[in-house]
C-alpha cells in the first residue's frame, strides 16, 4: 500500500508539473511529503551510503508514478491547450488560489508572528511579475523552434531547463509556468509529444533540456533544504510571495503562445473550471490523510 501510495503521489506531481499553474512542490507540500521529497533530493547528492540507498527507494517509486502521470498528461494537454487555454487558465488559477489557505494552516506557525518575513513575499512577488513583465515586451522565447538546436537555442533552452526546475522543486511558481513566460512550454510539449509518437526530430533539443534539468536540481536543491532547515519563516513568506505573482502569468498566459492570445479577462475567465481546481485540492487532501493513516497502519504492524 505504501508504494502504490508514494506513486499515486509522484503522478499528482507530474500533472502539476506538466501544466502552468501550480508547481509539483505545492502539491508535495500539500500532501504532506515536502520535507521527504527535499531530503531525499539531497541524501542523493550527499547523503551516505544508507541514505542514499533509502533516498532511493523512495525516489524512484515517486518517479514511477511521476512518469505515468507525465505522459499522460503530455498527450491529452498538447491537443488541449491551444483549443481550451481560457478554461485551462481558469483551472490553473484556481489550483493556486485554493492551495494558499492549505499552505497557510499546515505553516502557520511559520507565518503568524513573524510578520517581518512579507519582504520575502514581496521579492517572490516581483520576481514573477518582473520576469513575466520583461517577456511581454521583449517577447524572448516567442517564436523558439527547438526542432532544429542552434547553438544559441541550445543555450536558452538549457539556463531556461535550471530555473524550471528550480522553480518546480519550490512550492511556489511552476516550471510549466516559467518555461510559458519564456515561450517554451508549447515547443517542449510539442517535442515531448513528438517523442512518445517516435518522432526523433526532438532529441537533441530533449537531451540538453534534461541536462539543465539535472544541473539545475544539483544547483538548487542543498539550498532549498538548507534555508527551510534555518529560515524556515523566510522561505515560506518567499513561496506564498512566489504562488501570488504566479496569478499574473496565469492571466497572461495566454499571450506567450506561438499564436498569442489577449490575456484572460473576466469575459475569458471560466468559474467552473477555477471550482473544480479548489475540487481537486481537496481530493489531495483526502489522499494525504489516507496516506498518513496508511504510515500509521505500517508503523504499528
Amino acid at each position: 500500500m505504501k508504494v502504490i501510495m508514494t506513486m499515486i503521489q509522484g503522478f499528482c506531481m507530474s500533472l502539476a508539473d506538466s501544466v502552468p499553474g501550480v508547481s509539483g512542490g505545492t502539491i508535495a507540500f500539500i500532501m504532506g511529503f515536502y520535507d521527504q521529497f527535499i531530503g531525499s533530493l539531497d541524501a542523493m547528492v550527499s547523503g551516505n551510503k544508507e541514505q542514499k540507498k533509502k533516498a532511493a527507494v523512495f525516489l524512484v517509486r515517486l518517479m514511477c508514478g511521476w512518469g505515468i502521470g507525465f505522459c499522460m498528461s503530455v498527450l491529452v494537454i498538447g491537443n488541449l491547450f491551444h483549443t481550451y487555454i481560457y478554461q485551462l487558465c481558469s483551472l490553473f488559477m484556481g489550483l493556486t488560489i485554493f492551495s494558499l489557505p492549505i499552505i497557510f494552516r499546515e505553516e502557520k506557525e511559520s507565518i503568524i508572528g513573524h510578520y517581518k518575513n512579507v519582504i520575502f513575499a514581496l521579492i517572490g512577488v516581483g520576481v514573477v511579475v518582473a520576469i513575466t513583465y520583461s517577456n511581454q515586451h521583449i517577447g524572448a522565447g516567442s517564436s523558439v523552434d527547438i526542432s532544429a538546436l542552434s547553438w544559441k537555442n541550445g543555450i536558452y533552452l538549457f539556463v531556461v531547463a535550471m530555473i524550471a526546475i528550480s522553480a518546480m522543486v519550490l512550492p511556489g511558481i511552476s516550471g510549466s509556468t516559467l518555461l510559458l513566460i519564456f515561450g517554451l512550454y508549447v515547443p517542449i510539449i510539442s517535442g515531448i509529444k513528438e517523442f512518445l509518437h517516435f518522432n526523433f526530430q526532438y532529441v537533441p533539443a530533449l537531451f540538453v533540456f534534461g541536462c539543465g534539468v539535472i544541473v539545475g536540481i544539483l544547483s538548487v536543491i542543498k539550498l532549498v533544504k538548507l534555508g527551510l532547515e534555518r529560515h524556515r519563516s523566510a522561505m515560506i513568506y518567499f513561496i506564498l510571495g512566489l504562488m501570488f505573482g504566479s496569478l499574473y502569468a496565469i492571466v497572461m498566459g495566454p499571450t506567450t503562445l506561438d499564436v498569442p492570445q489577449e490575456a484572460m479577462g473576466v469575459k475569458t475567465f471560466h468559474v467552473v473550471f477555477f471550482l473544480f481546481g479548489g475540487v481537486i485540492l481537496f481530493a489531495l487532501e483526502k489522499l494525504k490523510h489516507i496516506a498518513e493513516r496508511t504510515t500509521e497502519v505500517c508503523v504499528t504492524e
